[in-house]
Parts: C-alpha cells; sequence; structure tokens
C-alpha cells in the first residue's frame, strides 16, 4: 500500500481527499502545516505528497523547497490562485503538479495515480536492475536501469519529471521536439497551454546539467520550434 501525505490547514479538505484516496487503496497521512508535513516524512516513508501553498507556519512553497533538499519523492501543489505565476511558482522550486482549487476529486486523484507511475518507473520504488541501458551525449550520461544522471562523471539530482524529459530528448539526440510533443510525451495528456509547464522544466534541467545554462551545449532551444539536445558524439544504449 502507497503513502500518501495529504497537508492543508483545512481539516475539511484534508479529510475530502482523504477518503477519495482511501477508496483507491491509498494510505493516508494527514498534516496540516508545513512543520507536520516535515515531521511526519522523518518517521514514514511517503510515495507522494500534496501540500497547499497557503498555510500558516511554514506554507507549502518552503516546505516544497526543504523537502527537494533530501528527496524526490513527487510533490503535488494545492493553490487557491489560479494564475500562472503562482503555478510556475510551485513548478519552479520542486513541485511536479498543480491543481487549482476548488478542484474535480476525480482529477486529483488521477494526476495522484499519475505520478506514482512515473515514480515507480523512475526505479524509486526499489526495482532491482537488470542490465545496463546507458545513453551518452558527449559528457552527458544517463544510466536508465539506475535512473543516475552526470556530467562530466558529477552526479546530477533530478525530478522524475525533469529525468523524464531529459531521458526523452537524450535518447533522440539531434532531433528538436515541440513543446506539444514533450508534455504529451512525458504527461500522457493533451497539451493545453503547456507552454509555462514545460519551459520551467527545461530551465531546471539546464541549470543542472549545464556549466552556463544561459549558453547551454546540451540542451537548446530551437526557436518558434521547441527543444533539442546537441549532438556531442554517439548516442547508445
Amino acid at each position: 500500500m502507497q503513502n500518501i501525505l495529504v497537508c492543508d490547514d483545512d481539516k475539511q479538505i484534508v479529510e475530502a481527499i482523504s477518503i477519495y484516496l482511501t477508496g483507491e487503496g491509498f494510505h493516508v497521512l494527514k498534516a496540516y502545516d508545513g512543520f507536520d508535513a516535515l515531521k511526519i516524512m522523518e518517521k514514514e516513508a511517503l510515495d507522494l505528497l500534496i501540500l497547499d501553498v497557503m498555510m500558516p507556519g511554514l506554507d507549502g512553497i518552503r516546505t516544497t523547497l526543504k523537502i527537494r533538499e533530501k528527496s524526490s519523492v513527487p510533490i503535488i501543489i494545492l493553490s487557491a490562485k489560479s494564475e500562472d505565476t503562482d503555478k510556475i511558482l510551485g513548478l519552479n522550486i520542486g513541485a511536479d503538479d498543480y491543481i487549482t482549487k476548488p478542484f474535480n476529486p476525480l482529477e486529483l486523484v488521477a494526476r495522484v495515480k499519475s505520478q506514482l507511475r512515473r515514480y515507480t518507473q523512475l526505479g524509486n520504488m526499489n526495482e532491482t536492475a537488470k542490465g545496463d541501458a546507458v545513453y551518452s551525449c558527449g559528457g552527458l550520461l544517463i544510466n536508465d536501469d539506475t535512473k543516475e544522471v552526470s556530467v562530466d562523471g558529477e552526479q546530477v539530482k533530478l525530478t522524475p519529471i525533469e529525468y523524464n524529459i531529459l531521458l526523452l530528448l537524450v535518447k533522440n539526440a539531434g532531433k528538436v521536439f515541440s513543446i506539444d510533443e514533450i508534455y504529451t510525451s512525458i504527461w500522457n495528456e493533451e497539451a493545453i497551454g503547456a507552454d509555462n509547464t514545460v519551459a520551467v522544466h527545461i530551465r531546471h534541467i539546464r541549470e543542472k546539467i549545464e556549466i552556463d545554462s544561459r549558453k547551454p551545449k546540451y540542451l537548446k532551444v530551437v526557436w518558434g520550434v521547441g527543444y533539442k539536445i546537441e549532438k556531442q558524439g554517439k548516442t547508445e544504449e
């Protein structure tokens, strides 16, 4: 049974989400501010967190920042605001997805399942590696069995979505992917207003794999078309 932590200062929302997730077979832990959430993380192995942005004490943004210092566990941000700036802020500080209040509980459940599928596929559920699927592009190397990324021998820590985007591009080095193609491939849903979501994750990847993200060596933008990994050498499996 997978453990999901729901953190919101509104106890009615926590209870409502808990009912739906429990009905889907998940084990739900409850917290009502960021401090509670971090304490639970120290004691419990969590598979996903749902965090409200606006909470007293330690809000969802600062809680996410604290979690990302040590863990790549999927995080879904809940926000009462619908402005793009708030969504981008959540993604900027390491959240994997966001949903705006008021929300359809069935949509939230679907997003939870989607994030857990990606997390499991990344091997973060202690799956056993059976071989070496290694993709390299110059000094950039991805081992898709161990889910490790390194640049010039230095390990790079990516979130599940960042990893999947980078893997897609590296496996197809030289090919330009549009924003909609990236979104559809990674999120497995229709790309509607995907520009900001994809752009934020691309920027994070650049900051982690490039020496100078303003003059990228690997992850290039093709203006008006999309993004690609610049071929540095043979990409192999």
